[in-house]
């Protein structure tokens, strides 16, 4: 295995770091809310980093998100390549490719996705889709969803068709998300129909669990940057921080609750790292995937934990950077299942693959 960023990736990651750092400050996200920054959102795909992620892969995709998570930068950004893009350009009909992926590439299109696949969101026979997800991240921003329905077959809707409700919805993280109610809305199904439309299929499901190991490596990569960013700002004020006359950080519980944090981070960009590589290269990664999720979940919860613990008092001011941190680490410490899904799944997985 070889991490080493490509010259594509390290200058979008460059890019990235550049436009986060100057447009995603504190007063620019206290003043979204909990909406998003369209302005930041516009900014980036005026760059061609959306654009780019096609060309940069899984990897590219991941570096791209660190640093969108370093700051807690409220753009749709992870959803709309995870869910649009990239699962588009790797499973879509080149019809459907030639006709939804340009305005993915420019922003004017938002995707998002309706996952984990859900037992009460059902197909017909005409393909079209009826039930609700309680919670889609930035439904609020999208024109199209990919929708997995219980049979684990993808389909794309558009939120403007009839049929298709969205209810905003507030999370732990504030991330434009609402309520999806569809009620026999017209889907199109993604990589076209496959004989009966709606029947479950083997191609089908190799898709969904494609597209859902891509986003759960996907968002560790985000995690990894929310972790990164919490514990740099512990750092920092532990550093510059006094008590009885000298830094926190020479305090040993200090320095002991840092370096695990650090190696927590490490170990959720690594697992991030090579599950994309892998899949970049075309390689089993399934396991990984699944290995880079439980990290981040389980992890993931501990670093912002601890970010917010070493503020001391100024952790627990609600308007403090950090707590933005602390409130993104918990919400994808959930978001594609927790750390005890994750594993069991993970576990099942090695069993079959163990008997085969």
């Amino acid at each position: 295995m070889d991490f080493t960023p490509t010259e594509e990736q390290a200058a979008a990651q460059g890019l990235a770091a550049q436009i986060f750092g100057d447009l995603a400050t504190h007063e620019r996200l206290a003043a979204a809310g909990t909406g998003t920054d369209t302005e930041l959102w516009k900014e980036l795909c005026a760059a061609g980093l959306t654009a780019a992620v096609e060309e940069i892969g899984l990897l590219g995709l991941v570096l791209l998100l660190e640093e969108q998570g370093r700051t807690t930068a409220q753009v749709p950004f992870a959803v709309t390549c995870a869910y649009g893009l990239l699962a588009v350009a790797e499973h879509g009909t080149d019809e459907q490719r030639e006709r939804l992926l340009p305005p993915l590439r420019d922003g004017t299109a938002v995707a998002t996705g309706a996952f984990p696949a859900r037992d009460g969101l059902r197909a017909d026979g005409e393909g079209r889709l009826s039930g609700t997800v309680p919670y889609v991240p930035w439904l609020r921003d999208a024109t199209l969803v990919l929708v997995a329905d219980a049979d684990r077959v993808l389909w794309i809707v558009r939120t403007a068709d009839p049929g298709v409700a969205v209810t905003p919805v507030e999370t732990t993280a504030p991330w434009s998300a609402a309520r999806l109610t569809l009620d026999r809305a017209p889907g199109e199904r993604l990589g076209g129909p496959a004989g009966r439309t709606g029947a479950k299929s083997a191609t089908g499901t190799a898709a969904y669990g494609a597209v859902l190991a891509a986003s759960r490596t996907a968002f560790a990569g985000l995690q990894a940057g929310v972790c990164a960013g919490s514990l740099a700002r512990a750092v920092a004020h532990t550093t510059t921080r006094e008590q009885f006359g000298r830094p926190l950080s020479t305090n040993q519980g200090v320095l002991l609750r840092a370096a695990d944090a650090h190696m927590d981070t490490e170990a959720i960009r690594v697992t991030a790292y090579e599950a994309a590589w892998r899949h970049d290269r075309g390689l089993p990664h399934a396991a990984q995937a699944l290995t880079a999720a439980w990290w981040a979940s389980e992890a993931g919860k501990r670093v912002v934990h601890a970010g917010q613990h070493l503020h001391g008092g100024t952790g627990a001011d609600l308007d403090h950077p950090v707590h933005r941190h602390f409130l993104w680490g918990r919400q994808l410490d959930a978001y594609l299942g927790c750390g005890s899904e994750v594993l069991q799944e993970l576990g099942q997985l090695l069993v079959k693959e163990g008997s085969q």
